[in-house]
């Protein structure tokens, strides 16, 4: 049975995971490629390298970033949003936004991309030595849907 997601439910589901996909669209081109990131209640936050979503949201900003949560085909929960990219020159915001990162709780295994240090596991507190852009989505909104496999449907 699909349903609509309410407010508390698509919150748990973004606060609750790590990785989304991004989507962003530009000269024609739509690209959507899975990224790291951290929620704040506010915003997304995300750290990368120059290439094409960069490229992308800077000529336009307009973006849309799915979080997807899975049991099997029959049971899951799927968010949408769609917001501003903001990318983080100045320190204070880009220093605030490596804390967000940061203070993430990551799995015991994680790819390159999710550390931001040499020092991972354990945070550097010299933030100048992480590289990369930092950038935030600002949420304009989201919206989620689920599928639910009833039981007494699927015994008919």
């Amino acid at each position: 049975m699909f349903k609509k997601l309410g407010k508390t439910q698509i919150e748990k589901i973004i606060s609750g995971n790590i990785v989304g996909r991004i989507g962003c669209h530009a000269d024609g081109k739509t690209y959507v490629v899975p990224i790291s990131y951290a929620y704040d209640g506010d915003y997304i936050y995300a750290r990368t390298f120059e290439g094409m979503k960069i490229s992308m949201m800077r000529k336009n900003p307009n973006v849309c970033f799915q979080i997807d949560q899975m049991e099997d085909l029959a049971d899951w929960q799927s968010v949408i949003i769609w917001g501003t990219y903001e990318e983080l020159t100045e320190v204070k915001e880009r220093n605030k936004g490596l804390k967000i990162l940061i203070s993430r709780v990551l799995p015991k295994v994680s790819s390159e991309t999710v550390r931001l240090s040499p020092e991972w596991p354990f945070p550097t507190k010299d933030y100048t030595r992480i590289d990369g852009i930092v950038f935030r989505i600002r949420v304009t909104e989201k919206t989620g849907r689920s599928e639910i496999l009833d039981t007494e449907d699927y015994r008919k």
